[in-house]
């Protein structure tokens, strides 16, 4: 069987680098100019104005969009039968590559350091960076990769709840998280909020996380309650009274998505992540004969992914 080529993994992720930096997805731009239509303070109108007036700049000059270009990391999903040439240690050498030549090359800021000593070795690369996620999909013998470059500082909680809470629990946390991000504009809204909900505390962490950056906005949850939610949490959002930035409106979320894990039956753990007005993502479907098919929508969400029978 045809193996894909490490090397074309590498030039592909390096690609995607840069298309993430710049190019906003359109999916997240037409979220934010519909909610510049309908914000009505003046001040956070203008900023909304603002972020869309540069990111067709960005993307004009074919520069990053935002100074501060995050953290990259890479999802890859496999299609059962893919192969990779030299296997899928090769594959996380030319991702670690590839970030290393597109800080340099794009330019990206080459934000992680050490934790400790804070020493930058000036490429986005060290312990655990950049992380690499995979999910497997039956069939096929491609894979995708989808870079996301997320600031990772702030908009981000978690809360263990119990199932008494109920969904006005859940609400309630949801306000609590964005008004403690959103008064001072520290996740930098208008956000996509993903929200987590049960397994265990990491595994709301990651589908939280992986809501935020790996779903399109004007997607849904094909559970009927959790796609409800969705809807409630979005309004709920845009009712507080903080708008882009941190300043008064009603533009602080562009969609809320939620994914759920079936938990433990005395507790509901609950996870949020806010992807923020640099909601930075780019995908690519690596074929063994060479092909590449570049696409702004992880298409991460499968049905098989959100299995919940037996098989």
């Amino acid at each position: 069987m045809a193996k894909i080529p490490a090397k074309l993994i590498e030039d592909t992720a390096r690609e995607l680098m840069a298309r993430a930096a710049i190019d906003i997805p359109p999916d997240y731009r037409e979220g934010v100019r519909l909610a510049r239509d309908r914000e009505k303070n003046r001040l956070a109108r203008f900023v909304l104005d603002e972020m869309l007036a540069n990111w067709d700049i960005a993307t004009a000059e074919r520069r990053p969009m935002c100074a501060d270009t995050g953290l990259p990391r890479y999802y890859v999903k496999l299609g059962n039968e893919a192969l990779v040439e030299g296997g899928l240690v090769a594959l996380e050498k030319a991702l670690r590559r590839a970030t290393a030549d597109a800080t340099a090359s794009i330019p990206l800021r080459p934000n992680r350091v050490h934790p400790l000593t804070r020493e930058d070795q000036n490429n986005n690369v060290g312990y655990h960076a950049p992380e690499v996620t995979y999910s497997i999909e039956p069939g096929g013998d491609w894979l995708d990769v989808t870079t996301v470059h997320k600031g990772g500082l702030f908009g981000t909680d978690w809360r263990m709840l119990f199932p008494g809470d109920g969904i006005p629990g859940i609400k309630r946390f949801f306000v609590d998280t964005l008004i403690e991000s959103g008064k001072r504009g520290l996740a930098c809204q208008p956000a996509i909020v993903g929200v987590g909900i049960g397994g265990s505390k990491d595994t709301c962490m990651r589908l939280g996380k992986e809501a935020a950056c790996l779903r399109a906005v004007g997607t849904r949850n094909p559970d009927p309650a959790a796609a409800a939610l969705e809807e409630e949490l979005t309004a709920l959002g845009n009712h507080i009274g903080i708008g882009a930035m941190g300043f008064a409106g009603t533009s602080m979320v562009v969609a809320t998505h939620v994914e759920l894990a079936h938990t433990h039956t005395g507790g509901m753990p609950i996870a949020m992540h806010q992807f923020c007005l640099s909601s930075r993502r780019s995908t690519a479907r690596v074929f063994p004969s060479g092909t590449v098919e570049f696409r702004t929508d992880p298409q991460w969400f499968t049905d098989y992914y959100r299995r919940q029978g037996i098989e």
